[in-house]
């Protein structure tokens, strides 16, 4: 890694802020600038907490620190896009939490503002950079389970509350929005290990509140004609007060080739489980990707962009972009609307 520190600054005290950013900051020796919040003393509260060294007034005070050089946005769906372009156009780099926009327009003009400042922005899709994620697309490539013949992903949680900003229509909240964006994330990335994009063919939905899906399903075809589906579900578990919300997530992955299968049980969260199994001819192997955290690794990844010029294609803005499509897609697949732009 660079032997300069990255500097990082955030925008709001989102409860994420710990495992996405500050953890991973104390890592790898990055330090943590400054934090601006919806009061002063909230943002206060969060400082003396996770040792940030300023707090700022307000989020435009943080984009005008000139001893930040990346901003991370965990702020609610519909304020990621006006505050990435906001961060961009401040000469910050971007770490901004999924999705990154609101629809694909938005992240179109996410993407545009990314281009005109040279600044780096990368989405965070962290489970991208772990190795047990890049050893399931490697095992796949290499055709030991054969031709993909199927593929499964799904992330489902409990209930977070209607009066969660997750389940805001105005805030762009939605069970796709909030953890389909993993699933689909996982069928992409099979397709792409393939050589191509999926194909949508049909998308299902429930209604949480009113245009706010609780679940939806979306089916494609791979490159080759196999198929796969997307799931998630906000209301799939019970949930246990005793125990953490983040903690009582749970994603999994299950491609089914010609020869053989492979399972990875924690896509999105391998610091729990950073194993995959693969059954080729009824014999099985577990593979053991260790529990490093997936957030360190992105953060790892974020550093060389930014210090090195090393690529981050795989979360990088038109990425983002072409994932936004597919969501807008999905939705109106399942008869429900894309989510609209937030006026800030």
């Amino acid at each position: 890694m660079t032997s300069t520190p990255l500097r990082i600054g955030v925008l709001g005290a989102a409860r994420i802020t710990d495992m996405a950013v500050i953890q991973p900051a104390n890592n790898i020796g990055a330090e943590l600038v400054a934090v601006a919040a919806r009061t002063k003393a909230r943002g206060e509260a969060f400082a003396t907490q996770h040792g940030f060294a300023k707090v700022h007034e307000s989020y435009e005070d943080l984009l005008a620190d000139p001893h930040i050089d990346v901003v991370y946005n965990p702020l609610p769906n519909g304020m990621h896009a006006p505050w990435n372009i906001r961060a961009l156009r401040a000469g910050k780099h971007v770490l901004a939490e999924k999705p990154s926009a609101s629809n694909a327009d938005e992240a179109r003009d996410v993407a545009a503002v990314a281009e005109e400042t040279g600044m780096v922005f990368m989405e965070a899709f962290h489970h991208a950079y772990h190795p047990v994620y890049l050893r399931m697309l490697e095992i796949i490539t290499s055709g030991e389970i054969g031709e993909v013949r199927d593929v499964d992903a799904m992330f489902v949680m409990p209930d977070p509350g209607v009066e969660d900003l997750r389940t805001s229509w105005e805030l762009s909240g939605g069970a796709m929005m909030d953890i389909g964006v993993y699933s689909l994330h996982a069928v992409r990335s099979i397709a792409r290990a393939m050589g191509g994009e999926p194909k949508l063919t049909a998308a299902m939905s429930a209604e949480y509140v009113s245009k706010v899906d609780s679940e939806l399903a979306a089916r494609f075809l791979l490159p080759n004609g196999a198929s796969a589906i997307a799931r998630c579900d906000m209301l799939a578990l019970d949930a246990d007060p005793s125990v953490s919300e983040y903690d009582q997530y749970h994603s999994e992955v299950r491609i089914l080739g010609t020869k053989g299968r492979i399972l990875v049980p924690s896509f999105v969260r391998p610091h729990v489980d950073g194993s995959l199994t693969v059954t080729v001819d009824g014999e099985s192997r577990t593979e053991d990707l260790g529990t490093r955290s997936s957030y360190t690794y992105q953060l790892e990844a974020l550093t060389r962009a930014i210090c090195e010029g090393a690529d981050t294609n795989i979360t990088d803005q038109h990425e983002a972009v072409r994932h936004m499509e597919f969501i807008d897609q999905c939705y109106i697949a399942a008869g429900m609307t894309p989510r609209e732009r937030m006026k800030i």
